[in-house]
């Protein structure tokens, strides 16, 4: 039998060889994330940092009873909190902690609503109702107390008529808010924002 003689220039690439095809399998076996799944992760990630903790807004002039299933939605799936907060806006010819019958009524109803709809979902929610000289001014404070991540706002209203898409109020918050706004103009044909147990007793 004859003798196999190695070198070590042989032996040497012999290695580099052995090296190469074994990166190349590790490489094929452990294959980088694609683009989409990277896309993906992130938008995950996003997802869990947008909606840590949400307040659904109303007041005289913002609707946004139609946005609460919404809200509930984001809200279970996320194990987020809930607030859902109606603001009185009191004109300065009246003293700050002023009765408005009317406009405390009008509170209690929304937020009576929205409670509604989210114990219909097992859903923890917290109401409030505060007064303050400006509406814009009073969500942004109570955005920064609770630490808000989003702050969901629904169709502007004015006088009788109800449906405005936007309306200088909702613009003024989503312009200084220090966190991300979702607003939500309650379509014609839309069924993401209708709470689908109150849709199926009607």
């Amino acid at each position: 039998m004859s003798q196999v003689h190695v070198t070590v220039s042989g032996a040497l690439i012999a290695l580099i060889v052995a090296g190469t095809v074994g990166a190349t399998l590790s490489w094929m076996l452990h294959t980088p994330p694609s683009y989409v799944e990277r896309i993906a992760a992130q938008a995950e990630s996003e997802l869990e940092r947008m909606v840590g903790s949400l307040i659904v807004v109303f007041s005289p002039e913002i609707d946004s009873s139609h946005m609460m299933a919404l809200a509930v939605k984001l809200a279970r799936g996320e194990r987020s909190d809930l607030l859902a907060l109606y603001v009185i806006e009191v004109p300065y010819t009246l003293p700050p902690d002023a009765e408005m019958a009317l406009e405390e009524r009008s509170a209690l109803d929304a937020l009576g609503a929205a409670e509604t709809i989210a114990n219909k979902s097992n859903v923890t929610m917290r109401a409030e109702t505060i007064k303050a000289r400006s509406t814009k001014q009073a969500v942004l404070d109570v955005a920064k107390r609770e630490k808000a991540n989003m702050i969901i706002l629904g169709s502007f209203r004015e006088g009788k008529y109800s449906g405005a898409p936007l309306g200088r109020l909702i613009e003024e918050i989503a312009a200084d808010a220090k966190c991300d706004v979702l607003i939500g103009v309650e379509g014609k044909h839309g069924t993401l924002l209708i709470d689908e147990s109150m849709q199926s007793t009607s």
